[in-house]
């Protein structure tokens, strides 16, 4: 197991490195850029080399980039739909530039057309987006997400039918988040539901093509269908789901990338030592919830 955060390239691409270094960190996740806006800057090609050289200096692999929010390539609007074509493209090349191994990109929305109509947009985009892609450069994976409603991302039976009627399904892999399986149904945190789960995506989709986990815990409950991430221990998938997670036959070989949040500076410091742990097969650590457990003692 390599243990890795998502982390800002705000302050410079040579800082990020060496925040992963400080942070002990195996692996790494970016934003090759402003994750929220169509428009962002030009990646500079001798920073990017510096990038690439200083993370194979420090064994940071893979390195994983992730694309922009607002890409949907299942999009109604047709503005929104050509734009997502062009931004998933620039930034597959952004990614490619920087060396990453990993390309993750979240499943499209049908807004209203239906599932069936979504799909085959989906699977019609990735197609014409990778079909005449030259060999070499990341992987591209689809990451599972939290809502049903009209999300196409929510369901592995789903995703499997997006990469097998894209035309490009051999080019197509999957990142596991494990907060969006839990809050989209799947009972990731006990035996029996992980093993559902997994058994489902070697059924739709094939295990082989599991190659990233997004290892966080959820703020709220089983089908909740709200995605929101939590620090390591501290939600409803729990120490004990998480530890079941990270020490799965399955699993346990893949890179695990935390999302959890950064209230305070040291937590993703934190939430890594959870992790770290939990790969040890150890329960008790409960990582940044330690704080807020003495400010509370100490205010009673």
């Amino acid at each position: 197991m390599r243990a890795g955060a998502h982390l800002s390239i705000s302050h410079g691409l040579a800082r990020t490195v060496e925040e992963a270094v400080r942070l002990g960190c195996d692996t790494l996740q970016i934003f090759s850029g402003n994750p929220r806006g169509w428009r962002r800057k030009i990646i500079n090609p001798a920073e990017a080399e510096e990038f690439r050289l200083l993370c194979g200096r420090r064994g940071l692999d893979p390195v994983v980039v992730h694309t922009p929010y607002l890409i949907n390539l299942a999009a109604v609007d047709q503005e929104t739909f050509r734009k997502s074509l062009r931004a998933f493209a620039e930034d597959l090349e952004r990614a490619r530039l920087l060396g990453a191994g990993l390309f993750v990109t979240h499943m499209g929305y049908h807004r209203g057309e239906g599932m069936s109509a979504g799909i085959k947009k989906m699977a019609r985009s990735l197609g014409e987006l990778l079909k005449d892609r030259p060999p070499g450069g990341p992987r591209v994976l689809l990451e599972n997400t939290a809502t049903a409603g009209s999300s196409l991302g929510h369901s592995f039976p789903v995703i499997g039918e997006v990469m097998e009627k894209s035309g490009v399904a051999d080019r197509l892999y999957l990142c596991l988040d494990t907060c969006h399986a839990f809050v989209a149904g799947y009972d990731v945190a006990s035996a029996a539901g992980l093993d559902r789960a997994l058994a489902e995506i070697g059924e739709f989709i094939g295990l082989e093509k599991l190659k990233l986990v997004h290892f966080n815990d959820s703020r709220f409950g089983l089908a909740s269908g709200l995605d929101r991430h939590h620090h390591l221990g501290r939600g409803k998938i729990g120490l004990s789901g998480l530890r079941r997670i990270v020490r799965h036959r399955s699993l346990r070989s893949l890179p695990f990338i935390i999302e959890t949040p950064k209230e305070t500076p040291d937590a993703d410091s934190r939430n890594l030592k959870v992790l770290r742990s939990l790969a040890k097969g150890k329960v008790r650590s409960r990582g940044p919830a330690r704080k807020d457990a003495k400010r509370k003692a100490h205010r009673a």
